[in-house]
């Protein structure tokens, strides 16, 4: 029979994909999860894989083209595959009938006067549960979570989906395999919207070919999520910028000094771990900047756990991948997941998991130049820390002239959620860390 594979939920808030690439062709035979598509979605490049095994009757869609989740991307002959797996369910027996891709269980399977031995009726649910599950289609899940399921040796036939049309997270995943480990499941936390309120109507423009020479390109992939996002942000959150600055004299010094220890993991210790730290610890005495403002609700959300998103410039633009457990993992450790992750973000090989969950970001800009900086919180965040370059700077202490090396630092906060006093002091801790390297002795 013809099963036409549609675009799946890819993540919360994701409604559309660019299709980045095929990687099947009309009247190829594939096997189940070969890879279909290559997309971008929610600033992450994924393959899409396909559910089932077959032979492709037709694809629908091409590169650059932007599809709604929903969409019927290709039409693939899976009679073989079905047939497999009834004849498995059945054991050689007519006990089922296969009605448009489920199964109709036959007089034989009900009847209580069955042959052989005779089943509890937990093994009997127990069988009746996997008989249906691998017979009730595909499972709808990202290429990403197969992953996981493979990696877990867990049947994604088996796994509850909670997403919509019975999509199955990471989160289900992980909730299955403790509970087969005879372990207390802990639900996922869920993933942060990235949309909220309704989409202004858009403002017509003047006709600018009247006065010269225009071209149009239609806004695509990376770019276009951007704008998106950083529209929302803009239009949803009252933004102040704060500025101060660090002498990060003394910590240059203890960085050189403890810069073998991460050359011996690979990487290069740079000022970003210490500023993710000390953010974090700020963090911890300032928890109203660690919330999300629930409009709905009309409440504040305090959020104990501290997920650090890090900009990352890239060719295809910008993105926010997220350094989880900040507060639990050394300077050291640290360096190497910035290093790791802004690799993957570059090489576009990260993961939307990887995207998601951050409380707060930073963004260092500090690579490229610069004097100040007004950036736009990551929604639903509280707040967004800009790094400025590093420089040479003269200053005046104890009366003399002298030369530091000073770190420009500007926050933008949300001002419903807490007031400009008390960003000040949340910068100064920030600056008082990092200025005085004995806050990151215990934290190597």
């Amino acid at each position: 029979m013809t099963f036409d594979f549609k675009l799946p939920d890819l993540g919360e808030g994701i409604r559309e994909a660019e299709i980045l690439g095929v990687k099947v062709n009309e009247g190829q035979t594939i096997a189940e999860d070969q890879a279909l598509f290559e997309v971008e979605t929610d600033k992450a490049v994924v393959e899409i894989p396909s559910p089932v095994a077959g032979k492709v009757l037709k694809v629908n869609v091409k590169t650059g083209q932007i599809v709604p989740v929903g969409t019927v991307m290709v039409s693939i002959d899976d009679g073989s595959f079905l047939s497999n797996k009834s004849a498995s369910a059945t054991s050689g027996n007519k006990t089922s009938k296969v009605i448009s891709g489920s199964t109709e269980p036959s007089p034989a399977m009900s009847s209580p006067a069955m042959s052989g031995p005779r089943m509890s009726s937990p093994t009997i649910a127990a069988n009746s549960a996997a008989i249906s599950a691998a017979s009730a289609g595909p499972a709808i899940a990202t290429p990403a979570t197969r992953q996981l399921a493979r990696e877990l040796k867990i049947d994604l036939h088996l796994v509850p989906g909670s997403g919509p049309g019975g999509r199955i997270s990471r989160e289900d995943v992980l909730t299955y395999a403790e509970n087969k480990q005879g372990k207390k499941a802990v639900s996922g936390q869920p993933a942060i919207g990235t949309e909220s309120g309704a989409k202004p109507e858009p403002v017509a423009l003047p006709d600018f070919s009247k006065f010269g020479k225009i071209e149009r390109v239609p806004i695509k992939s990376l770019r276009r999520k951007t704008a998106q996002l950083m529209a929302l942000s803009w239009a949803r959150i009252p933004h102040v910028t704060h500025g101060d600055e660090a002498d990060v004299t003394q910590l240059e010094a203890f960085r050189k000094k403890h810069e073998d220890l991460a050359k011996q993991k690979g990487v290069k210790l740079t000022f970003t771990a210490f500023v993710m730290k000390a953010a974090v610890m700020a963090l911890q005495a300032f928890p109203e900047l660690n919330t999300s403002y629930d409009e709905q609700a009309e409440e504040i959300v305090f959020k104990y756990y501290y997920n650090i998103g890090m900009a990352v410039a890239t060719d295809r633009g910008l993105i926010v991948p997220v350094i989880e457990s900040v507060d639990k993992k050394s300077i050291i450790e640290l360096a190497v997941d910035i290093n790791r992750i802004a690799e993957k973000a570059r090489a576009a090989k990260i993961e939307l998991h990887e995207l998601q969950g951050a409380t707060f970001t930073i963004t260092n800009i500090g690579a490229i130049g610069g004097i100040s900086a007004t950036p736009i919180i990551h929604y639903p965040e509280a707040a967004i820390l800009a790094v400025m370059k590093t420089k040479e700077t003269p200053i005046v202490r104890n009366g003399k002239i002298e030369s530091a090396l000073m770190m420009p630092l500007y926050l933008a906060f949300d001002h419903r959620l807490t007031d400009g006093a008390q960003v000040a002091h949340f910068v100064r801790e920030i600056v008082k860390m990092l200025e005085d390297p004995s806050s990151f002795e215990k934290c190597l």
